[in-house]
């Protein structure tokens, strides 16, 4: 048996943020990225609790990657104030620094149990809607992902006057991080119909609006769509989870740091060759893996197929490829680091590979990966 449900209240469009003047609190508790406080983007809650007369305080020591250190950090605060709602808001490292310290502090008081209100200011992670969280330990240079219905927000609200200004860099990674969730998702050995209906949705938007929300931070629309394309594929891999780019992205992430989004978009063309086993050098083949046909039929989602099969992989890869370069992100690991060298990037892939393989997103993936394979894409991706 199966099951597909939503518990998180969505809250969407314009002056969704009002959503915050209807509280039934006297108090919360803010767990905010620096930023949303340093660019004034706060006041744009506060004045909302102000309004409703609701007194808040400000957690901010969040940063990329959330480590142990800053969600222990967070569990002090949040035991010290006993908050009945907490308010995440900013990008996923936020989120899930608010998700894993709410998880911690109720095993230290199992009668603690307060509202998670999640607000996202990127579109990318769907973090505001999924019982994931990844969280950092940085001296094994490794990233663990959380899995725990406990972790599941609440209430999400999406209102895209929060991403109006975010940088068009970002908005291409977190873009492609979208894609990807919605991709790894749709081929997930535990896919279902509820989940696959929204990740070809999610697929179906980010394909009309993710350049163009790249282009221009003005095209208000495209932002909206691409807010909401975000927690659709949240959505998605909540019920059907992810995959080995995934598995291997979190890696590239704790050993280099690059940027969650941009490590999935350079491996995306990767897994997707992989996993369907059509190459630009490969043939024919009588039957292929169960994958090809929806990687095919995500490709005519985005107006790219083809003749057969291996044109319409072929075609979906090299699309992938074109959206990477049409908003400048780096095709391979040496250009996202230009500082790291060959060699120390070899020497590495011994350990990533073993941690991708224990990694909690990789046991969903369609194809069954080895050590060997894992290390073989990680060296096409360099």
């Amino acid at each position: 048996m199966k099951e597909f449900h939503i518990n998180t209240e969505i809250f969407f469009g314009e002056n969704a943020l009002d959503r915050l003047s209807m509280l039934p609190y006297d108090k919360v508790l803010i767990i905010s990225d620096p930023f949303v406080v340093s660019s004034g983007m706060i006041s744009l809650l506060t004045a909302r609790l102000d309004k409703a007369h609701i007194d808040y305080s400000l957690f901010t020591d969040v940063v990329p990657d959330p480590p142990v250190e800053k969600v222990i950090s967070g569990v002090a605060t949040v035991t010290r104030l006993k908050p009945p709602c907490i308010i995440c808001v900013g990008g996923g490292s936020a989120i899930d620094t608010a998700k894993a310290v709410k998880k911690f502090t109720k095993q230290f008081d199992d009668k603690y149990d307060p509202r998670l209100i999640a607000i996202p200011t990127t579109s990318g992670t769907g973090s505001e809607v999924t019982r994931f969280a990844v969280i950092t330990n940085p001296a094994e240079g490794r990233k663990y992902p959380l899995v725990d219905e406990d972790l599941l927000p609440d209430e999400a609200i999406l209102d895209e006057v929060l991403v109006k200004s975010v940088p068009a860099s970002v908005t291409a990674d977190t873009g492609m991080d979208v894609m990807t969730h919605a991709i790894e998702a749709y081929v997930s050995t535990d896919n279902n119909e509820f989940s696959g209906a929204l990740a070809e949705k999610a697929v179906e938007i980010s394909g009309q609006f993710l350049i163009r929300s790249f282009s221009s931070c003005d095209d208000t629309h495209a932002r909206r769509k691409m807010h909401i394309a975000s927690c659709l594929a949240g959505l998605a891999f909540n019920s059907a989870s992810l995959g080995l780019n995934h598995g291997m992205a979190h890696q590239l992430g704790a050993r280099f740091h690059i940027p969650h989004g941009r490590a999935n978009a350079i491996l995306l063309p990767y897994i997707i060759e992989y996993n369907s086993g059509i190459t630009l050098a490969g043939r024919s083949q009588r039957e292929y893996p169960s994958c090809v046909r929806k990687y095919c039929n995500l490709a005519r989602i985005l107006g790219v197929s083809n003749m057969n099969e291996v044109t319409t992989i072929r075609a979906l890869i090299s699309y992938l490829h074109f959206m990477n370069a049409e908003m400048g992100i780096p095709s391979k690991v040496s250009e996202a680091c230009p500082k790291l060298t060959e060699a120390e990037y070899m020497n590495a892939l011994g350990d990533m590979a073993s941690a991708a393989l224990v990694d909690g997103c990789t046991p969903t993936n369609p194809r069954t990966p080895s050590k060997e394979d894992i290390i073989e894409i990680y060296k096409k991706i360099w």
